[in-house]
């Protein structure tokens, strides 16, 4: 799918920031709105339901944390947090609220744009990863088609990333995943280093699935037991 056909909604008070962020977005081809307050970007998302929101963390209204619980609990978007703070739990905050990834200011437009992109291949990549068919494991089902997930007969509700995570670790139950290659099929950064970002995710999504499920493999990687009570 063509970035034309991809609508982005960019949330940013700093009108220099948003415009410029905006511009160079529809120069690659995107289908750019924007917002400048909290309250105007939940309305802009439930409104026009775009396919990824790039959210600046400090908002007037309320904050971008707020922004993307809101929204998340709408309906499932990829969501790119800016940031002008590089501390841990600033960044697990934005994650455990549904934030798929984050860029710290400044940054660079070249960047940013990769991370759109990086996001929105991921999203079409795990839906054909996703198959047909539900998978069981122990009391763990998941729904690749229809993105959902149940524990123990609860659904539980994950963040895009989350989800990916989950799939590709529930792909090879009880085998050790790399971080290497969670980063390649997961966030599309083939070559890279980022074990801070896969370990803020698992941390993420062991909070909610349940942290019996998810073994670490120290230095290596993780893997997803089978899910049966201990």
């Amino acid at each position: 799918m063509s970035s034309a056909s991809r609508r982005v909604l960019v949330v940013e008070d700093d009108t220099v920031i948003n415009q410029a962020v905006a511009d160079r977005l529809a120069a690659e081809g995107y289908d750019v709105v924007r917002a400048w307050d909290g309250p105007g970007a939940v309305a802009a998302d439930a409104e026009l339901q775009p396919d990824l929101v790039v959210l600046d963390v400090m908002l007037p209204g309320f904050d971008g944390h707020e922004v993307c619980r809101r929204i998340q609990a709408e309906r499932p978007v990829p969501v790119l947090m800016l940031t002008a703070r590089t501390d841990e739990a600033d960044v697990l905050v934005g994650l455990g609220v549904g934030a798929d990834d984050y860029l710290t200011k400044p940054f660079r437009m070249r960047e940013l744009v990769a991370r759109v992109s990086a996001l929105l291949r991921r999203v079409e990549r795990a839906a054909d990863l996703a198959g047909r068919r539900a998978l069981e494991l122990g009391d763990l089902r998941v729904d690749g088609p229809a993105r959902r997930v149940w524990r123990g007969g609860e659904e539980v509700r994950l963040t895009p990333t989350e989800f990916d995570l989950l799939l590709c670790l529930a792909a090879t139950p009880g085998a050790v995943v790399t971080r290497e290659r969670l980063l390649a099929e997961v966030w599309g950064w083939a070559g890279a280093t980022g074990t801070r970002t896969v370990d803020s995710h698992v941390k993420g999504l062991r909070a909610k699935v349940g942290a019996d499920l998810i073994r670490t493999a120290h230095g290596v990687g993780y893997a997803l037991e089978t899910g049966s009570p201990a």
